[in-house]
């Protein structure tokens, strides 16, 4: 996402985010409804009126948004996959799956789930239009109705287009999958088709700039950005759990990994060990007893005139839970943990101490074998 979500409330058992992006958003189409939509809807309505329906507009497309993601939410729950919540952000929101659906065919209706939402919330809205046509409410309440109907069919059919990860894109690969069974090849089509797409948009927005349209021509470009950017994070993403599935960190990590005693001076160090084995992080022992580590990154924080005078003893990284794991750990639980804690380097500890060292790099040459290979 953009940046820290902040919870707001919890619906159905999901909990309901909002990215500061989203407040960039509202504010905008508040602007843009008070200055350009509903004055050309209602030329006779004061100010303060015009303001006040942007206002409600907004608010009812937030909540479009919220009912949208909630049907993904709702059918992912009933198939299994489990959701963390749902977060509203600068390009409408995203129910937060933390596993991907087992089939072609649960992914399919997660998929569908929210453009069939919008679609009916739409098909709603012009209902109470009609009613409130019917029954003589004033026309700043039935262009409030129009736009909130019209914007929701907008959302239907835009989401329906095949760019992924949006839900046409989701529907895309659903149908590869379910024909294909191959749940890999079938994104990396997708993510294929979506880039195409984004192009597209890219090329329109430009079209649009080049002609004078700052505003319109500048968003196809934004949203080809975001395409093009978490579709490939989803893959890699997807790539990288079917790369690591079922292998523990004694199968990627180095054994008997080079070590350094705690009396070498960091002089020494860097040129018998770090330069002379071209590596960056090596586990300190002394006695067959692991001590810690030293790596490159504590080395910098020495003046290069003190490296004769400080041994590695003076700098040792101690072992502590945040910086070792065990040789029986899940590869793919390990690189979770690297993601949430950015640490690329672990000291490997079995029953009787040091066993090895594993370290992102690891973890991406088999990534990068899988890719060729799958």
């Amino acid at each position: 996402m953009w940046g820290k979500a902040i919870k707001i409330t919890q619906l159905r058992g999901f909990d309901i985010k909002i990215d500061a992006s989203w407040l960039l958003i509202a504010a905008l189409m508040v602007w843009s409804l008070s200055t350009t939509y509903f004055p050309s809807q209602l030329p006779d309505a004061d100010r303060p009126t015009i303001w006040a329906i942007s206002v409600i507009a907004m608010l009812g497309l937030f909540g479009s948004l919220l009912l949208h993601e909630l049907a993904h939410a709702i059918v992912a729950r009933r198939f299994g996959v489990e959701v963390s919540g749902i977060t509203l952000f600068l390009f409408g929101g995203v129910a937060e799956l933390q596993s991907e659906p087992l089939s072609g065919n649960t992914e399919f209706w997660i998929a569908i789930a929210g453009p069939f939402a919008s679609l009916s919330i739409a098909l709603a809205f012009w209902f109470i239009e009609l009613l409130a046509y019917f029954a003589g409410l004033s026309e700043a309440v039935q262009s409030v109705l129009s736009y909130l109907a019209i914007i929701n069919l907008v959302l239907a059919l835009f989401n329906l287009l095949p760019a992924f990860p949006m839900d046409g894109g989701r529907v895309l690969r659903a149908w590869l999958w379910a024909r294909s069974g191959d749940l890999l090849v079938s994104t990396r089509t997708a993510v294929t088709v979506s880039t195409f797409f984004a192009y597209g948009l890219i090329a329109l927005g430009l079209y649009g700039v080049f002609s004078g349209s700052m505003v319109s021509g500048i968003w196809p470009v934004l949203i080809a950005l975001f395409l093009l950017a978490t579709s490939r994070a989803t893959l890699i993403q997807l790539e990288t759990r079917v790369a690591l599935d079922g292998r523990t960190v004694a199968s990627l990590m180095t054994h008997d990994p080079w070590t350094v005693d705690p009396s070498l001076s960091l002089s020494e160090l860097v040129n018998r060990v770090f330069l002379k084995r071209s590596i960056s992080f090596a586990p300190v022992v002394e006695n067959d007893t692991l001590l810690g580590y030293v790596d490159t990154q504590i080395v910098h924080k020495i003046d290069r005139e003190h490296w004769t005078t400080t041994i590695v003893e003076d700098v040792v990284e101690p072992t502590a839970p945040d910086n070792t794991v065990s040789f029986d750990m899940m590869a793919l639980d390990l690189f979770k943990l690297m993601q949430k804690t950015g640490r690329r380097k672990f000291l490997v500890v079995g029953a009787h101490g040091l066993v090895g060292v594993i370290t992102l790099s690891n973890m991406m040459a088999l990534l990068n074998v899988s890719r060729d290979i799958r």
